[in-house]
């Protein structure tokens, strides 16, 4: 395969073209295709922004007939009929369902845009400036964002100081008997504690980026509880783990949660067209209007795209299936952890996001190179990128996932006998 267009020309940011050195043409569902014919299975998808697969009939085809009949494609934040029909979805599909009731604001069409205005919002609606973020967080690649992430190696990029910002342990971070809520609710509410009142805390229930670390539900409603009790706003960031990610639609439906604020992108197009949403606890949008602003805040290709995502989300057969699925590679990954003690320390994250924690970064590396080659696609992620990240499209079948699974099996078992 010719990649020398890339090597000249393309800037030495790129990442996943030296991870996966082939020109990819085509895909459909969970297998991605390169130009020679080779099948790939896709445990990347879009680093989650694919989680619906890759050209979903059930997303893509109301899209064609959208760009075929001369609509709006960009519309800023006027009304749209392709807005009001997404509006009108995600209530009716995602929300009333579950029992919460948020306004909705379009930002920029990435999630580090909608972690940026939930995080100008808080600020606003508080009258206080500081932020608690925790340990090995991720929130995107802008400044606010980047301010907010756990990582040395991101939160050194952009060149500026990052001041405001509480940097606090997540669940687990030390050892599990460290109780991390107590100690924010502690410091919190002791004026010795040398620590402000934040605007507000932002939060992944599972930190993709760091680790496929998973919080517990006690955990997540305890931190909702100190954040309610001290008069801090709480910001889910959903970003990866949402939009049906872990098995349900919000990563936080399992522990009964209603935070103040939520963020969703990556997946929320259900198509891979760039699209993200604040959703505001109604109170606390305090918003000026045209306060907060982006030119591509009226993507209204991915409106069409995400209304038809939501719609799925009413289809019991569609909800089981994506259950079925989860509990399906969650015993594919038990089976690992039981046969290559030698490679994988634990399994971590929860659902169909899932992650295994490797025994060193040697292992990841070479489990990466030798799934390649035979077909699958996987990345790391943590720190020291030691877990392998497992995120098969929610739609996968049972034949791709099996396939997926027997190759990842393959390059782990070549690493057992080294």
């Amino acid at each position: 395969m010719n990649t020398d267009t890339f090597t000249a020309y393309e800037s030495n940011v790129r990442r996943y073209g030296r991870s996966f050195p082939a020109v990819f043409t085509k895909a459909l569902g969970a297998t991605i295709w390169d130009e020679t014919g080779k099948p790939h299975i896709d445990f990347l998808v879009g680093s989650g922004a694919l989680n619906y697969g890759h050209n979903n009939p059930s997303i893509i085809a109301p899209a064609i007939e959208y760009l075929i009949g001369e609509n709006i494609l960009l519309s800023l934040d006027m009304y749209t009929a392709a807005k009001r029909d997404f509006i009108e979805a995600f209530v009716n599909s995602i929300l009333k369902p579950r029992g919460l009731s948020y306004k909705i604001q379009f930002p920029g069409p990435t999630g580090t845009n909608a972690n940026e205005a939930a995080l100008a919002l808080a600020r606003k609606y508080t009258g206080r400036s500081s932020v608690m973020a925790f340990t090995n967080s991720f929130h995107g690649m802008s400044l606010g964002s980047l301010a907010v992430s756990g990582s040395a190696s991101t939160r050194e990029l952009g060149g500026v100081a990052r001041h405001d910002v509480i940097r606090v342990p997540y669940e687990g971070y030390s050892n599990q008997a460290f109780d991390s809520a107590s100690y924010i609710d502690c410091v919190l509410g002791d004026p010795g504690s040398g620590i402000e009142k934040p605007a507000a805390i932002i939060l992944e229930t599972i930190q993709a980026e760091g680790g496929m670390n998973a919080s517990s539900a006690a955990w997540l409603i305890e931190i909702q509880r100190i954040c309610r009790k001290h008069g801090v706003v709480l910001i889910v960031d959903d970003i990866q783990a949402g939009a049906g990610r872990t098995g349900d639609f919000f990563s936080f439906e399992f522990a009964k949660m209603e935070p103040d604020i939520v963020c969703l992108s990556k997946s929320l197009s259900g198509s891979g067209s760039p699209f993200s949403i604040v959703l505001i606890r109604p109170d606390v949008d305090v918003w000026n209007p045209g306060e907060h602003s982006g030119t591509f805040r009226g993507n209204n290709f991915a409106f069409v795209t995400a209304a038809a995502m939501c719609k799925l989300w009413s289809d019991r057969q569609f909800t089981a299936g994506v259950e079925r699925t989860a509990v399906k590679l969650q015993g594919h990954l038990d089976r690992l952890v039981a046969k290559f003690p030698k490679c994988i320390e634990q399994k971590r994250g929860r659902g169909l996001m899932a992650g295994i924690k490797c025994r060193s970064p040697t292992v990841v590396g070479r489990v990466h190179d030798v799934a390649f080659e035979n077909g699958l696609l996987i990345e790391s992620s943590g720190p020291d990128r030691d877990v392998i990240k497992v995120l098969p499209p929610i739609t996968i079948t049972d034949v791709e996932l099996d396939h997926g699974m027997a190759i990842l099996h393959h390059a782990l078992q070549e690493q057992d006998n080294a």
